[in-house]
């Protein structure tokens, strides 16, 4: 049995690796970086008795999704366990937005994320067992303005990760949704939002801290974790808040980062 992480090469697939390893899990790493792959499947093997499968492909890209599956089903891969980790953001109006580049998101956050899950969940049902942690974020509670889709895409797996808990009740089957709030990752930089407001209003907590409470809710079957009291209050907040409030106050934010 396997443990399928994409987005592994860095942040908090990297840690869910690692920690994944310490199990005594075997694992199989999906990024787009062979090089980052290659060095943490060198460095989980020589700590840990088991086994490490590095696939190197684009999940933005459709066709990346069908190799990896067609890659898995020719090994006889079993996949007890998926983490759908990988996903990006892009900062900016959506009027004014590379829409290539959010197509390649939709395709990475949901698209991806949806595929991955219907494969695995056929052995998993046929198990009895299994488990999946899709990994959304605090922006899944809100619309965001500024990084509109972004915001959506994770609004998306949250929905979707908590029909799958109901739909999956009494199979063996869990689906954690872990929701973290800003994480020093390179995830703020990559979508070109530096050191944005909504840091330095929320300090960001490490991967490894974020990967800890994850698994350990994964592990439990829980079904969405919030790592951080702030964070907390941050994804409940727009229960009780007007929402042209949210809007204005996550746009201003956006704008001053």
């Amino acid at each position: 049995m396997y443990t399928l992480i994409t987005g592994a090469s860095g942040g908090i697939g990297h840690d869910l690796a690692l920690l994944a390893a310490a199990d005594g899990r075997n694992l199989v790493l999906v990024a787009r970086s062979v090089e980052k792959l290659e060095e943490l499947a060198v460095t989980i093997m020589e700590s840990n008795k088991t086994e490490v499968i590095t696939i190197d492909v684009d999940l933005s890209d459709a066709a990346g999704v069908n190799i990896l599956i067609a890659e898995i089903t020719k090994k006889g891969i079993q996949i007890d366990t998926l983490i759908n980790n990988a996903g990006f953001g892009d900062f900016g109006d959506f009027a004014k937005a590379d829409l290539s580049k959010n197509m390649e998101m939709i395709r990475l956050n949901i698209s991806a994320l949806t595929q991955l899950c219907h494969f695995v969940l056929e052995g998993m049902l046929d198990a009895g067992s299994g488990k999946i942690m899709n990994v959304a974020s605090t922006a899944a509670f809100m619309p965001g303005p500024g990084m509109a889709v972004y915001y959506a895409s994770k609004a998306y797996v949250l929905s979707f990760s908590e029909a799958l808990t109901r739909e999956l009740k009494g199979t063996g089957v869990t689906v954690t949704t872990l929701c973290p709030g800003p994480t020093d990752t390179g995830f703020a930089s990559s979508a070109g939002l530096g050191k944005s407001l909504m840091h330095r209003i929320l300090p960001p907590a490490t991967s490894i801290e974020v990967a800890k409470a994850g698994y350990k809710a994964m592990m439990k079957g829980k079904a969405i974790e919030i790592p951080g009291f702030t964070n907390k209050l941050s994804a409940m907040s727009p229960r009780f808040t007007p929402r042209s409030m949210v809007r204005n106050m996550i746009y201003g934010i956006h704008k001053n980062h």
